[in-house]
């Protein structure tokens, strides 16, 4: 069971998140963060040391929350590919995300290039595990003959990240959830060409 202060870092994060995932970690600022908890400054500082510290758990909490929430989906599936389209049918519709404001991995992405290298390292770190999960995934199907030997795991787990992704933010950019779906299609199209 959470303490008192315990319970009320969990709000500041969590009302934090969406701040933070459609204004960026530059846009969004303190006084955003205190305007939607209704907290005050002392009590946000009784929690972090700062901008900085606030903003790593945050993005650590929508990191953990978008991962959680998308093996949750995968995992529903039976077979290897429902596993699969399972994931890409989590990004189908690119402006109803599960933490408004887009994918929380994307955005956190494009914008820690060089500005914060401890969270471009944790967004690294999700990428390489969601792409680690998706390789064994696929060579799972491979293994167990769900899937021809001639698909290349590693590659396809790339495309497919890479390619949703990309999707979201150009989509969300012409403002537009069509191509999206063209993309999701043409996805599964191409997987099936591999099942056995």
């Amino acid at each position: 069971m959470l303490t008192k202060a315990e319970r009320t870092k969990q709000f500041i994060l969590e009302t934090a998140v969406p701040i933070y995932n459609e204004k960026g970690i530059a846009g969004a600022n303190i006084d955003d963060v205190l305007e939607a908890t209704k907290l005050t400054k002392g009590c946000l500082y009784g929690h972090f040391d700062g901008k900085d510290d606030l903003s790593e758990q945050v993005i650590d909490l929508a990191l953990k929350m978008v991962s959680d929430k998308i093996r949750a989906e995968v995992y529903k599936g039976k077979t290897t590919k429902d596993k699969i389209f399972a994931f890409l049918d989590f990004y189908k519709n690119p402006f109803e995300t599960f933490i408004s404001g887009g994918c929380p991995i994307f955005n956190t992405a494009v914008q820690v290039d060089d500005n914060y290298p401890v969270i471009k390292e944790k967004v690294a770190k999700v990428f390489k595990i969601g792409q680690q999960e998706l390789t064994a995934l696929l060579q799972y199907g491979i293994d167990n003959g769900e899937f021809s030997k001639a698909l290349d795991p590693v590659v396809f787990a790339f495309k497919l990240v890479a390619s949703v992704e990309g999707g979201i933010v150009m989509c969300r950019v012409m403002d537009t959830a069509k191509p999206m779906q063209g993309l999701i299609k043409s996805l599964k199209l191409e997987l099936e060409q591999y099942t056995v």
